[in-house]
């Protein structure tokens, strides 16, 4: 064939350690191979991981706590030497408020939270974040990153998105 497209999605796993008690569950993230090929090879590596924003303007506005949600942030790249998914999931979860875990005693459950508190973020700022990093990434030629936060106190999600080709 003149053409070809192929597509794996898969769960992919991670021993993840409790931030306190330090307890490791496995924690899954979706991940997708596109590989093509007309005129030249293209691949792209995407990555769906899961993390926490925390409103700044809620967090500014509460004399007690302020709102959170579950942020799943789409990475897609390109590259020119290898990037690891364990790379992306590293560079995400510390673009954010926070990460997501699958067992958390409650010592976690309080640094967690503390935590998000004290790193407030809009899913745009997230995206900047993860951008900014991606930039960093000499082997990254292209990329995309989405920000979708499932909001807690609205009956919306917020959304924020980003794609750029790198020189």
């Amino acid at each position: 064939a003149a053409e070809a497209h192929m597509e794996v999605e898969f769960e992919y796993f991670l021993e993840k350690k409790a931030p306190v008690s330090g307890l490791e569950s496995p924690m899954s993230y979706t991940c997708r191979f596109a590989a093509s090929y007309c005129k030249g090879e293209d691949f792209v590596l995407t990555v769906v991981i899961p993390v926490i924003t925390l409103c700044p303007c809620s967090r500014e506005i509460s004399a007690f706590g302020a709102h959170n949600q579950r942020c799943m942030v789409t990475v897609q790249v390109r590259y020119s030497d290898i990037v690891w998914i364990e790379d992306l999931v590293e560079l995400v979860e510390s673009s954010s408020s926070g990460g997501l875990f699958t067992i958390l005693k409650r010592p976690d459950e309080k640094h967690v939270t503390e935590y998000a508190y004290n790193n407030p973020m809009f899913v745009e700022d997230v995206v900047r974040e993860v951008a900014r990093k991606l930039d960093e990434m000499d082997q990254v030629t292209w990329y995309s990153v989405e920000a979708e936060s499932q909001e807690s106190i609205h009956n919306h999600n917020s959304f924020a998105a980003l794609e750029r080709m790198k020189s």
